[in-house]
C-alpha cells in the first residue's frame, strides 16, 4: 500500500512531538528543536555515551581497532532505524534517539560483564542492562542543576523500557521508576520504538557476522552456507564479476542489511494496513508488534543468530577472553563491596556501610559505566600493591 502520511508527513500512527507527554521535571521550550531531537542531543552529549567508545561487544578493546564497539553499533542501529522510520512515516528523531541510547546500560566486556554482574547482583535484584540503561538516563547521569539524569520526555523513556515488548515482570529499577512516573509498562511501546529494537537484531547480527569473518573465527564461505548469506552472495557475484575476496564480505553484508530492511518495511506496511490504526495510542493497545520481519526472514535471522552462537560467541578464544573478564569483574565486585571505601568519593557517599544492600548497588553502578580499558586498570590497581591506587 502507498503509505499514508498527514500533513506534516508523518503517519497517523506515528508519535508526535507536539503531542509528547512531557518531561518529568518541567522545562522550557526548545526552540528550533523538537523534544525528541532534544533527547537525541542529551544522549549523544551524556558522559555514558562517550564511554560507549571503549566498550565491546564481543572483542575487547585491545584486540583491535576494526571491530565494532557499543558506540559505533549504537551509530549503526541509529542509521538504520531511521531508514526504516522514513519509510514507515514515523518520527525519525524519536527512533534515532531510542536507537542511541539502548546500550547505554551495557557493562565492560559485552554480555560476559552483564552476566557476571547479574551472578554478584542476584541477592539484590540482579543485573538487567536495560534498566541500568533506564538508571543511566533517570538517575547516573549528572549534568543538570536542577534534576538528576537527562530528564528526557516520556515517551524515550517508555520506549527504553519497553521496546521488546510489554514488561509483566518488570526489573527492580524500572518498577522502581515507573511508581514515580508510569511508563504504562503492560502495553508495547511506540512504532518508533520498535523500530529502533529490530534495527538492534539487524545491526548486532550482521556486523557480528563481518567482525567474526574479519576476526578469522570462521570463513565467508562457512557462512554461505545459510540460505539468506548464499543469496546475498550470490548477488554480489552477479553483480560483481571477479570480485576480489578482501571485498566481498562488505558487499554481502550490506546486501544482508538491506534485505532485512526491506523485509522489515514490507512486512510492517502489511500488519499496520491490517491493523488500521488512527494513533499511536492504537499501535501501543495492539496485541503484537506491528514492526517486525516476516516468517521467513524471522527464520533467516534465527539461523544467522544459531550460526554466531556456536562459530563466534562459543568459539574457544572468545570463551577464554570472556572467562578471564567476567572473573576481573566479579572479584572488582568483591573487593569494592567488602570494603566500599575504596571507592572514588562521589561513589563512596551513595555506597553506605560494607557488605550492604547500598554499596552493592553503588558498586554496581560503578562497575557498570565502566570502560573496558577502565575495568582492566581498576583491576590491576586494586590487585598490584606496586601500583599507585
Amino acid at each position: 500500500m502507498d503509505q499514508q502520511r498527514l500533513p506534516d508527513g508523518l503517519a497517523p500512527w506515528a508519535v508526535r512531538a507536539a503531542q509528547s507527554r512531557g518531561r518529568l521535571h518541567a522545562e522550557p521550550g526548545g526552540g528550533a528543536r523538537s523534544p525528541f531531537q532534544r533527547d537525541r542531543d542529551r544522549i549523544i552529549h551524556a558522559t555514558a555515551f562517550r564511554r560507549l567508545q571503549y566498550k565491546t561487544q564481543v572483542f575487547v578493546y585491545h584486540e583491535g581497532d576494526h571491530f565494532r564497539t557499543r558506540l559505533t553499533h549504537s551509530l549503526e542501529v541509529a542509521q538504520i532505524a531511521r531508514s526504516i522510520a522514513r519509510e514507515l512515516a514515523l518520527d525519525e528523531d524519536l527512533a534515532e534517539a531510542l536507537a542511541l541510547a539502548h546500550d547505554l546500560g551495557h557493562p565492560p566486556f559485552g554480555h560476559g560483564g552483564e552476566e557476571a554482574l547479574d551472578v554478584m547482583m542476584r541477592p539484590y535484584g540482579g543485573f538487567d542492562h536495560n534498566a541500568q540503561s533506564l538508571k543511566a538516563v533517570t538517575r547516573l547521569e549528572a549534568r543538570y542543576a536542577g534534576f538528576d539524569g537527562l530528564n528526557l520526555t516520556w515517551e524515550t523513556l517508555e520506549g527504553l523500557a519497553k521496546h521488546n515488548g510489554p514488561l509483566r515482570r518488570p526489573a527492580p529499577y524500572i518498577a522502581e521508576y515507573d511508581n514515580l512516573h508510569p511508563l504504562d509498562l503492560h502495553t508495547h511501546a511506540s512504532a518508533e520504538a520498535q523500530v529502533a529494537a529490530l534495527a538492534d537484531d539487524i545491526a548486532y547480527n550482521n556486523h557480528d557476522l563481518d567482525d567474526g569473518i574479519r576476526a578469522g573465527l570462521f570463513t565467508l564461505e562457512e557462512a554461505v552456507a545459510l540460505p539468506l548469506v548464499r543469496e546475498a552472495h550470490a548477488e554480489a557475484l552477479r553483480a560483481n564479476p571477479g570480485l576480489p575476496r578482501d571485498r566481498a564480505t562488505g558487499e554481502v553484508v550490506r546486501r544482508v542489511i538491506n534485505a532485512m530492511v526491506n523485509d522489515t518495511v514490507a512486512e510492517s506496511r502489511r500488519r499496520i494496513a491490517a491493523l488500521a490504526p488512527d494513533s499511536a495510542a492504537a499501535i501501543r493497545a495492539h496485541d503484537r508488534p506491528v514492526v517486525a520481519f516476516s516468517d521467513g526472514m524471522m527464520e533467516a535471522n534465527n539461523e544467522l543468530r544459531a550460526f554466531l552462537f556456536q562459530r563466534m560467541y562459543r568459539h574457544w578464544r572468545v570463551n577464554r577472553t570472556t572467562q578471564k573478564c567476567k572473573r576481573a569483574l566479579q572479584l572488582l565486585f568483591t573487593l569494592l563491596h567488602g570494603e566500599p571505601r575504596q571507592l572514588p568519593p562521589w561513589w563512596q557517599a551513595r555506597a553506605g556501610e560494607p557488605g550492604s544492600p547500598a554499596a552493592a548497588h553503588s558498586v554496581c553502578d560503578y562497575l557498570a559505566g565502566m570502560t573496558d580499558r577502565f575495568a582492566l586498570e581498576e583491576h590491576r590497581r586494586l590487585t598490584d600493591p606496586s601500583i599507585p591506587g
